[in-house]
């Protein structure tokens, strides 16, 4: 009788939450260390990973890498630059992911997560990962905290949703008001450091001048100092997603 009780209050914790099915509850999580990554662990890899969309220069930021034989990383918000569930917006998403490109989320409405309470933290990591699966199908396993700031409460929430958050090891600084020259100039001074193995690079798939002007020479410099370009899961080994299957009906809205 008792296992059976603390299997249904385990049940509701989850269902109320919306993790993921089979997760443990907030308890039985907190002996396991969140992970929190900022680097790539493959040699000579260089993940190109793109904030704050699905906007519509995802298509020139697509088709750059694709002609590079290059794949990238997009942390989706749900409704930061419009809901994700209209039909131009699911398009995008749609799209990043048949074309190779690995997904993730970059939680709901790009809220700071460290000013919110614990429910609230789940429900922006929760909307955005139904989002993801109804869309495309798949559960993403990686996460990005909006302006990459989190506390322990954020990770505990993430590792219980079996997500790894996902920062960077360089900024492309266009978020920050760099010109497109400037940014270049990072990468080609990145690309010419011997030392760094990896790079773990952000940028923002919302600006004109990095989907069309900063990205191929971005490309451009890390190709020519021998870097691969690929997923933010490949530069680790790991899987992109906790599952995969087929599309859901969109029967939800902003």
């Amino acid at each position: 009788m008792l296992s059976t009780l603390i299997f249904t209050v385990a049940l509701s914790v989850s269902t109320v939450l919306g993790l993921p099915s089979g997760t443990t509850t907030p308890s039985e999580f907190s002996k396991r260390a969140p992970q929190v990554i900022t680097s790539c662990t493959k040699d000579k890899t260089a993940a190109l990973t793109f904030d704050d969309g699905p906007h519509w220069f995802v298509y020139d930021v697509s088709k750059t890498l694709l002609a590079n034989d290059a794949k990238g990383t997009f942390f989706f918000n749900g409704d930061n630059f419009g809901c994700i569930y209209t039909e131009d917006q699911a398009k995008r998403v749609k799209y990043a992911y048949d074309k190779g490109h690995q997904v993730a989320s970059h939680t709901w409405a790009h809220a700071n997560l460290t000013t919110l309470n614990w429910d609230q933290i789940h429900h922006q990591f929760w909307l955005m990962e139904e989002a993801l699966e109804k869309i495309t199908g798949a559960y993403p396993a990686f996460a990005r905290p909006p302006y990459g700031a989190y506390n322990q409460q954020v990770l505990d929430a993430a590792a219980i949703r079996g997500q790894s958050i996902v920062n960077w090891d360089f900024d492309s600084g266009d978020s920050a008001g760099l010109t497109a020259q400037q940014s270049i100039q990072r990468y080609k001074d990145v690309a010419e450091i011997t030392k760094p193995k990896s790079v773990l690079a952000l940028n923002h798939d919302t600006y004109q001048t990095t989907a069309q002007v900063v990205l191929p020479e971005a490309i451009k410099a890390l190709k020519g100092a021998g870097y691969k370009l690929v997923t933010v899961a490949e530069c680790l080994g790991m899987a992109p997603y906790q599952r995969v299957s087929a599309p859901k009906p969109r029967d939800v809205s902003c």
